[in-house]
């Protein structure tokens, strides 16, 4: 099915929806404002920074919105064992999702069953929490196609949930034609999200289109808010035309 505002609800559009409150300057009273948005749109979670999630989660507690944040962020260096104990605190403080950044460098070198003992410490991590889902960042700005096949592949080999494009943090986010290969190249069991890039409405719908489940954005009000004006302008005209003659 080809996915439009006339066969899409509002709640398929903000359960897409990660709200980001990631960037580095950003003060109390906008994480708080920005959780208590994603509270009242009812999206599928906020992705906030470590030293956010608590806050965070008490803000949403008993909410159908989740808490996630971010590991090994945004370079993907540091080592292994310092993303497995960001990841048990993160879980500790009230985080049930983890969007975690490769070893780009040991990608781009060949090192593949490092990169795959990195996601998978994570994971282990994770899964053994209760269930707690893993997004594999790979940062594609800095791979090549290859690269990003063997990123997918070695995220699912891990027992990861989701691959996903970027940070936002580097020279380019998600492009259509990287989220079709990610999709292509894992198995149906794992989502892609996209990040990086998704602002408005139509370029939700464009990348849902494209066999993502999630995206990342900032602008999940204009998204959302958009959605609801155009349904309701649809409803209007509708509602204008009325039956059709014989029916």
């Amino acid at each position: 099915m080809t996915f439009s505002v006339d066969n899409l609800t509002e709640r398929q559009v903000a359960k897409a929806i990660d709200h980001s409150l990631l960037r580095p300057e950003l003060d109390d009273a906008f994480v708080e404002d920005g959780c208590r948005l994603a509270l009242e749109y009812d999206v599928a979670s906020v992705c906030v920074r470590p030293v956010d999630v608590g806050r965070a989660a008490a803000i949403l507690a008993g909410s159908d919105v989740t808490v996630g944040t971010v590991i090994g962020f945004p370079h993907g260096s540091s080592t292994t064992a310092t993303k497995a104990f960001e990841a048990e605190r993160a879980l500790e403080d009230g985080a049930t999702e983890l969007d975690m950044v490769i070893d780009i460098g040991a990608l781009r070198s060949g090192r593949d069953e490092d990169v795959r003992r990195d996601i998978q410490a994570v994971v282990a991590v994770a899964h053994r929490s209760g269930g707690a889902i893993v997004k594999v960042i790979l940062e594609n700005a800095y791979l090549t196609d290859d690269e990003k096949v063997r990123g997918s592949r070695l995220a699912e080999a891990a027992g990861a949930d989701f691959v996903k494009t970027s940070t936002g943090f580097a020279p380019s986010g998600a492009t259509h034609e990287d989220l079709a290969l990610m999709r292509r190249t894992v198995s149906p069991d794992i989502q892609v999200k996209a990040a990086g890039g998704v602002r408005t409405l139509d370029a939700l719908i464009d990348v849902m289109n494209l066999g993502v489940t999630r995206v990342g954005a900032t602008a999940t009000k204009a998204i959302i808010d958009d959605f609801r004006a155009r349904k309701a302008g649809s409803a209007a005209v509708a509602a204008a035309v009325g039956p059709e003659v014989g029916s």
